[in-house]
């Protein structure tokens, strides 16, 4: 199929070519995302570069969740359109260098691509001079399986309190000392790595960029780090939940919002429209973080978009000792049992799991933000209290809803809200509404281990 094609001239692919082929690559991994945030592509022979580039490489369209598109006719063909700008080498996976692709139906970008939702609203930001910067913070774990299911892949990883443990990190040096050069070759700023709250939990962090970027090095991340555990003999987790007596993983994401004028990762030359002299958020800031909070319910859909997500975000007391996840919809300054943590010229969404599509949950708060800031909503009041010690009858007396407590009832909220569904589009966001509801209907109807052990002989 022939389709437009975007200007880039002979000499840079002969470029990028002869570039690669010194640094022993042979084959290129097309990369996209579906629907779920799954990484999915083929391995193209870098002779095919100018096609990957130009037309992109095709896939049957029906088979890639969350595109809707039929088995037959001229949008039966889903495109994987490479950017020239993304390739690198992968360290780890020798001769292969990651492509990172838009997706095309027909020769238009295709509406339902979880990379397109997001550039759509990227050009929202855009015609109103501004740009929003994201620094996405990835929590996982480190599992091995076992006859049993999967535990942690340090046996010796058994602190009650093992946050910052510098007993169990140096275990697990060799991986995280690949994954970190590994994408700090990639281009990614990594600085720094940490044991997290729970056994076999980790965090690593790499630096703030414009929000598309930030996307696209969370996906890299993952594809690493799958990868190296994998080598390694361990699985790469980033199940929200996976133990009941331990704290889930979160994916908190740092948002800033700017000026396009600015350049490079700090933008020097660029102004911080969240900026204020005199508070944490400027008005603009303020009205941004209203429209999030007035979208809480549907963009908790988005950004806890499993079953097991609501695992993590309880109310009430943890069973696992110790919660950072927000139940309750409220802002306060650097409050981490809030749902936005507030800090001077940005705040910290803290919804998001570990499973959440950075493509799709990055789209749907720039809609929520800019709502916001579109009808001049305002926060109230910030909270200064430890959330997490009040009691959910002291939460109803101070005003504040809580957050879908099911999958169910976050994808009711969706679903009631147009401007979410709308930021997403129609068909993804028909599909993601229609595939959370069969995978709730499943669990559902699922008979649990516990189950069996309460019941079968009780009666």
């Amino acid at each position: 199929m022939k389709t437009s094609v975007p200007d880039i001239q002979p000499a840079a692919f002969q470029a990028l070519r002869e570039r690669l082929a010194a640094d022993g690559v042979h084959t290129l991994m097309a990369q996209f995302t579906d629907v779920h945030g799954v990484a999915r592509g083929k391995l193209v022979p870098l002779n095919q570069l100018e096609l990957l580039m130009s037309e992109g490489v095709g896939f049957a369209g029906p088979s890639i969740w969350g595109t809707g598109l039929p088995r037959i006719g001229p949008r039966a063909e889903y495109y994987g359109r490479g950017l020239i700008d993304s390739v690198r080498a992968l360290p780890w996976m020798p001769g292969i260098a990651r492509v990172v692709c838009d997706g095309f139906v027909a020769g238009e970008p295709f509406e339902a691509c979880p990379r397109q939702v997001l550039k759509r609203q990227m050009a929202r930001l855009a015609e109103r001079g501004w740009t929003l910067r994201t620094g996405i913070e990835p929590e996982f774990f480190l599992l091995r399986r076992t006859a049993d299911g999967f535990e942690p892949a340090d046996p010796h990883d058994r602190l009650d309190k093992p946050s910052y443990d510098l007993k169990s990190l140096p275990r697990q040096r060799e991986f995280l000392r690949q994954l970190a050069d590994g994408l700090t070759r990639c281009g990614l700023d990594v600085f720094q790595i940490d044991h997290e709250d729970a056994h076999g939990q980790y965090e690593l962090n790499f630096h703030h960029a414009d929000a598309l970027a930030s996307a696209d090095h969370l996906m890299l991340f993952k594809l690493a780090a799958h990868a190296l555990a994998e080598q390694h003999g361990m699985v790469f987790s980033m199940m929200p939940k996976p133990f009941a007596n331990q704290p889930g993983s979160g994916m908190h994401f740092h948002a800033s919002l700017w000026s396009s004028a600015g350049t490079g990762r700090t933008g020097l030359d660029a102004r911080c429209v969240f900026d204020d002299a005199a508070h944490d958020l400027s008005v603009t800031g303020r009205q941004f973080i209203a429209g999030v909070l007035h979208h809480a319910d549907a963009l908790c859909a988005i950004a806890a978009p499993t079953v097991n997500s609501y695992k993590r975000l309880t109310v009430g007391e943890s069973i696992t000792g110790t919660t950072w996840a927000p139940a309750y919809v409220a802002h306060g300054p650097n409050n981490r049992t809030a749902l936005i943590r507030t800090l001077k010229g940005r705040f910290e969404w803290r919804v998001p799991d570990a499973s959440t599509n950075p493509y799709l949950a990055t789209a749907a708060l720039i809609a929520a933000g800019l709502d916001g800031i579109d009808r001049k909503l305002d926060p109230g009041l910030p909270c200064t209290d430890d959330l997490f010690e009040l009691s959910l009858s002291q939460i109803h007396e101070r005003g504040m809803a809580v957050l879908p407590q099911s999958l169910s009832s976050a994808v009711d909220a969706l679903e009631r809200d147009e401007v979410i569904r709308s930021a997403l589009g129609a068909t993804l966001s028909s599909e993601f509404i229609r595939l959370k509801r069969t995978e709730w209907t499943e669990y559902a109807r699922h008979v649990s281990p516990w189950e069996m052990a309460r019941y079968a002989a009780a009666f």
